[in-house]
């Protein structure tokens, strides 16, 4: 029987400053905004990097879910950069959007640390924004922080090492990638890619708010269009759905509907894979505020599904909407009003934070507190899982008489209990030895790029949530609210944040928004200062240190992976069943070869394998491990428990004809940990 990772977390947690004027802070050397000047304002770069992590045997992340280990591959995961540098100022940002879940801090201190020490001081945290899709489906174990390492069965360096060098990467790669160019902005709407899963909580707020959203959704698209010189090179297209259309029976690597958008795009654009050279064009599909937003319309309890009943195609269709309305919005674009770019970041302590009644619902003084994740978010979204391994618990749980969890030797104190009520406490995140299990120091941001205006944190935030957070960033800024987005999943994760109307109805939002019932208010109050502070020209500092999460000990629950060896009999890259002679479009090749444990090298910006069409006397490349037409899986063959068997699928697009061959390269892992590489080719097949 396995464990469930909600019930590790479980049993291992059961054993500021008010708003006003701007006090105290220096003036910022940057420029005030300037209107667009003719031509060519701005030096712009994109670049990608690949961030895929352990495609075998290692905790996927986003469900939590035990039995959810990785097996395989169906699409690479990339970090995309944009760098936009000012060329009357000489101010830069940079915007990297990642294909995973979340963007831990613990990964975010590293790549900073990294840029540091190969720039200097060029990109900071300042001017430096991380984000995630926040990709149910791509490997765990990157973070540091034991509430997300625990759920993906411990830490794992090897996948922790894939993102922050692939993050770096992309950023390199843009920097260098850096020519004159403009950028335009476009707005749009999608209506059929999202729906509302906590429709319960949503209509707890009140009518003013509901109104700004007639369908319970943010149907709202936001697009900037890179160009340098005449050439389109990229698009960052934002819009709020969740990445759980592949849901939690899915066991393949992949960037689910968001990762699926960037593919279409790209090789719409392009037709060239990036494994080809430099890329050329390189499109982002980032999140806003999607907290209570799944791509699974139907909303079913324990039954994703919609607009069909096979998640595989809800994945395409849901991605290829984002994709068409982005492209929609790309092609309208304008230029912008405003030149130029601006960023600031200041750190706050979300488990202290003393709340202004200007900010909270009834006009009185509130406050946060410890991070303390309650009964509702352990029994998970019930709209965007087939399962949940607490079945005990449901959505809606809330008990205020939480005496019951510690009685007067609980960690949690009177006054927490307070500030988390109706929440059942259940894992006191924040007060837990040896240190916080989640970040509770964490950095806040507005960015500029134009016209455009990030309002960045690092959580979930409900549609609701992001209109308030929105309305006081514009109003502080005197900008139109529709250009002012919330970009969650920023420089860190750390839950969900809902309104306190949403938060008292404790659905599975308002369960993991750790910091109590009042964290928005310290959002929208810190959101207010930090935007007052950037109108002012003034600089508030970096605030409170975060947490330094590389020290201590970083539990890993995973057995050790033996060396390699081959089937009985058999010898690396052997075929073992081999391809039928003959096929038709619309059927599915199928190779096994003699393989090696795919972590052993995860041939990032390369790829495992390759579909080959005979070209004369050459092969040429037509499809490989990141095209969506392609699986890789792996798994045990019985009884040899160091062996491993590798099966590539390829189901035939429409209109393939001709003679094709299947490759695998490999990379087998000896006793002395030395590494060796090899090759398997399958027989020929023809379609037609």
């Amino acid at each position: 029987m396995s464990l469930s990772r909600r019930a590790v977390l479980v049993g291992a947690a059961v054993g500021g400053v008010g708003a006003g004027a701007v006090v105290g802070a220096s003036v910022v050397g940057a420029q005030p905004i300037r209107h667009r000047a003719a031509g060519q304002d701005y030096l712009v770069g994109v670049g990608i990097a690949d961030i895929t992590g352990a495609p075998a045997g290692q905790g996927m992340m986003g469900y939590s879910e035990a039995d959810q280990v990785t097996t395989g591959l169906l699409t690479r995961c990339y970090a995309r950069a944009y760098i936009v540098v000012d060329q009357a100022t000489g101010d830069r940002v940079a915007f990297v959007n990642t294909d995973n879940a979340c963007l831990f801090q613990s990964v975010h201190l590293v790549v900073m640390q990294q840029l540091q020490q190969r720039f200097g001081g060029l990109y900071t945290e300042r001017n430096v924004n991380l984000n995630a899709t926040h990709n149910h489906n791509s490997c765990g174990g990157t973070a540091r922080e034991y509430a997300y390492s625990l759920a993906a069965m411990g830490f794992q360096q090897n996948s922790h090492d894939s993102e922050v060098n692939g993050i770096v990467r992309a950023i390199v790669n843009a920097h260098e990638n850096i020519k004159p160019g403009s950028i335009m902005l476009g707005h749009g709407e999608l209506h059929d890619a999202s729906a509302n899963r906590s429709r319960v909580a949503f209509e707890a707020n009140p009518d003013a708010d509901k109104q700004e959203f007639p369908d319970a959704i943010d149907p709202k698209i936001t697009v900037l269009r890179f160009r340098q010189g005449g050439r389109d090179v990229g698009a960052i297209t934002w819009f709020a759905t969740h990445g759980t259309s592949l849901t939690d029976r899915n066991t393949l690597i992949s960037g689910d509907n968001k990762g699926y958008a960037s593919y279409r795009w790209e090789h719409d654009e392009m037709g060239v894979r990036h494994l080809d050279g430099p890329p050329s064009f390189v499109a982002a599909f980032p999140q806003t505020n999607p907290g209570d937003m799944t791509p699974n319309l139907w909303v079913r309890p324990m039954h994703p599904s919609g607009p069909t009943e096979d998640n595989r195609a809800n994945c395409a269709i849901i991605g290829e909407r984002q994709y068409q309305a982005g492209r929609k919005a790309f092609d309208a674009a304008v230029p912008m009003n405003s030149a130029g770019v601006d960023s600031v970041v200041h750190y706050i302590d979300l488990a202290d934070i003393a709340i202004d009644g200007e900010y909270t619902p009834d006009g009185k003084p509130a406050r946060t507190s410890p991070a303390m994740m309650g009964a509702a978010a352990m029994a998970t979204s019930t709209e965007d899982n087939w399962n949940s391994q607490l079945s005990f618990l449901q959505e809606g749980d809330a008990n205020p008489m939480v005496a019951a969890l510690g009685g007067l030797n609980s960690p949690i104190e009177d006054w927490m209990r307070d500030v988390q009520a109706p929440k059942l406490i259940l894992a006191p995140l924040g007060v837990l030895p040896p240190r916080p299990w989640v970040p509770q120091i964490v950095p806040l941001q507005l960015m500029r790029i134009g016209d455009l205006v990030l309002a960045s944190g690092p959580s979930e935030y409900t549609v609701v949530s992001g209109l308030r957070i929105r309305r006081i960033v514009a109003r502080a800024l005197n900008i139109p609210i529709e250009n002012v987005l919330a970009q969650g999943y920023s420089n860190g994760y750390n839950g969900y944040v809902t309104t306190p109307e949403e938060y008292a109805v404790q659905q599975y939002e308002g369960g993991e928004t750790l910091y109590g019932r009042w964290t928005l208010s310290a959002h929208m109050q810190e959101f207010d200062r930090l935007a007052k502070a950037l109108a002012a020209r003034v600089d508030l500092g970096r605030g409170p240190a975060p947490l330094d999460w590389s020290f201590g000990l970083q539990p890993n629950l995973l057995p050790a992976v033996p060396a390699d060896v081959p089937h009985a009999g058999r010898s690396f890259g052997d075929v073992i069943a081999q391809p039928d002679p003959n096929y038709a479009a619309g059927q599915t090749v199928s190779v096994d070869f003699v393989g090696a444990h795919p972590n052993n090298d995860f041939r990032l910006d390369g790829t495992y394998f390759e579909v080959q069409q005979a070209a004369g006397a050459d092969w040429r490349r037509v499809h490989d491990d990141n095209d969506w037409c392609t699986e890789l899986h792996w798994f045990r063959p019985d009884g040899q428990p160091a062996a491993s068997t590798v099966r590539i699928q390829w189901a035939i697009p429409d209109g393939t004809s001709g003679r094709y061959r299947i490759v695998y390269t490999g990379n087998s892992r000896d006793t002395g940990g030395a590494l060796a590489e090899f090759t398997g080719t399958s027989a020929e097949f023809v379609i037609g």
